[in-house]
């Protein structure tokens, strides 16, 4: 990371702390905080990723993310037991580091549970150990567990979570204090997982989650906060200044949010959550995407009807300060099973692009709909 970038912007003051539980806390439990875990070193890759081509100029190392991703769930699980999920989209995720937000446990019942028996209107999502292994095959390195459902079954379900992923050979990142880093061709990459959950690096706490970004900063070259914020529904598409509340529940200020986390020293901001796409901004150089959207609920876990049925793969290629060098947004969208697809009507890129000229018309990138193409508004 440039040391000089850790010198912009004073720190900001806020602190936010969330309260209410909703749909994504616990019913009949107290919310699981999770225990420190120190900061993951990965081991360099000895074998060149799926994606890996000619060295790119420069150092430049390229990253793709997508937005919410939850394989199925008890009573719901995809046709074949999950065999070739991903098998439609895996022409979408190459690069060097393959990222995805995990919306779910990988575990077994642990007999703990965030829903009460009786409830109608919360939701709870698991898939068994063996999943994990879809994630891997579809080429995923890296998932975030820094969401609401990612307590579902409890503290033990996060855990075996943690533990089905590391058998599979796969990294992961968002529990308190965690940062995660790899070894992506001779590039250091942190990745640091944030959300309004106490099992997670808190996203209302401002100064807190400055702290985590600054000390990832120091660890790597190029650092990559994933971020599960906002207001969640069909009808919130747009971003506007000031915190954002679902369900009695505080889901951060994503604009305050994003621009302190690159004033700390993040790169990149990978944002989902609200299960729709949102627009996208260059602040002080450097690329937010306030949503990625849904981009698989298996067993229809998540709704793939209309606007939350589209979605689509983040790609960017970076220099390794940080500074940006090109970009890619290409669409997807769940079929009536909530199975990932192509889209080749490239919905989600007209959507970003008309979203990202509204919210931020001196900010944001130009986003060409046929293409995907990101490039920021000054180049």
């Amino acid at each position: 990371m440039n040391r000089s970038r850790l010198m912009m912007a004073a720190a900001l003051a806020a602190v936010v702390v969330a309260t209410g539980a909703g749909c994504g806390a616990p019913e009949s439990e107290p919310r699981w905080v999770a225990a420190t875990v120190e900061p993951s070193e990965a081991a360099p890759s000895t074998a060149p990723s799926p994606s890996a081509t000619a060295e790119p100029a420069g150092g430049a190392i390229s990253l793709s993310a997508t937005g919410d991703i939850v394989m199925g769930r008890p009573g719901a699980y995809p046709a074949n037991d999950g065999k070739g999920f991903f098998d439609k989209v895996k022409s979408l995720l190459p690069a060097d580091l393959v990222m995805g937000n995990l919306e779910e446990p990988i575990t077994d019942d642990t007999g703990t549970r965030k829903c009460a028996p009786t409830s109608t209107k919360c939701h709870q999502f698991r898939v068994p150990p063996h999943y994990a292994k879809y994630l891997s095959d579809a080429g995923f390195m890296l998932m975030n567990q820094a969401n609401n459902h990612g307590n579902d079954f409890g503290s033990k379900g996060y855990s075996n979570t943690q533990k089905a992923l590391e058998e599979v050979g796969l990294k992961h990142t968002g529990a308190p204090d965690q940062i995660t880093v790899v070894d992506v061709k001779g590039v250091k990459v942190a990745v640091v997982g944030f959300s309004s959950y106490a099992w997670n690096n808190s996203l209302t706490n401002i100064t807190s989650a400055k702290k985590v970004v600054e000390k990832a900063a120091e660890k790597a070259d190029i650092v990559v906060v994933q971020v599960h914020m906002g207001a969640e529904g069909s009808g919130m598409t747009h971003v506007k200044p000031g915190t954002e509340m679902f369900l009695g529940e505080n889901r951060g200020d994503p604009i305050k949010f994003s621009h302190a986390m690159i004033d700390a020293g993040a790169d990149l901001i990978v944002g989902h959550g609200p299960h729709v796409l949102r627009g996208m901004e260059f602040y002080k150089g450097r690329l937010i995407a306030y949503s990625l959207g849904n981009f698989a609920g298996g067993g229809r876990s998540l709704t793939p009807d209309g606007r939350l049925g589209w979605g689509g793969v983040l790609k960017v290629t970076l220099k390794a300060d940080g500074s940006w060098v090109s970009g890619d947004f290409l669409s997807s969208i769940m079929n009536s099973a909530g199975i990932p697809t192509v889209d080749s009507n490239k919905k989600g890129a007209g959507a970003v692009s008309d979203l990202t000229k509204a919210d931020f018309p001196k900010t944001g990138p130009k986003i060409d709909k046929s293409t995907g193409k990101i490039t920021p508004a000054d180049a």
